[in-house]
């Protein structure tokens, strides 16, 4: 996936925003939740960011091409790096965003999710 198509694909989901941040990674956040994030060739093995639920990452922790995100699973938080289409599509990435997402709109509180439900989307 290139970063025209990711950031494409994050823009198209409601109310969500975008922010360059950590050295130049294209980061999207959903009521200022994190829900995914890559870094597009300036860093080594880099890739694409998401968090997935518990049973997800342990699925797909050790398949080729993807790894416990770094920084992020080190402290605990089940999130994943796609650094190859090896064993997953850009289709599939497309629903683990996807996913991301919503795991991100869970945990924004009652009022948040009000807010953003009634502003209209950009």
């Amino acid at each position: 996936m290139t970063p025209d198509q990711f950031n494409s694909f994050c823009a198209s989901l409601p109310h969500s925003t975008h922010v360059v941040q950590w050295g130049g990674a294209q980061v999207w956040k959903l009521g200022g939740k994190l829900f995914a994030a890559m870094w597009d060739g300036h860093v080594p093995n880099a890739g694409i960011t998401f968090k997935v639920t518990p049973l997800a990452f342990e699925l797909l922790r050790d398949q080729p091409g993807l790894r416990p995100a770094p920084y992020l699973a080190s402290r605990g938080m089940k999130w994943i790096q796609r650094v190859s289409a090896a064993s997953m599509s850009d289709d599939e990435l497309m629903l683990y965003l996807r996913q991301s997402y919503e795991l991100a709109l869970e945990r924004l509180t009652r009022a948040q999710r009000q807010a953003l439900t009634s502003s209209p989307a950009p």
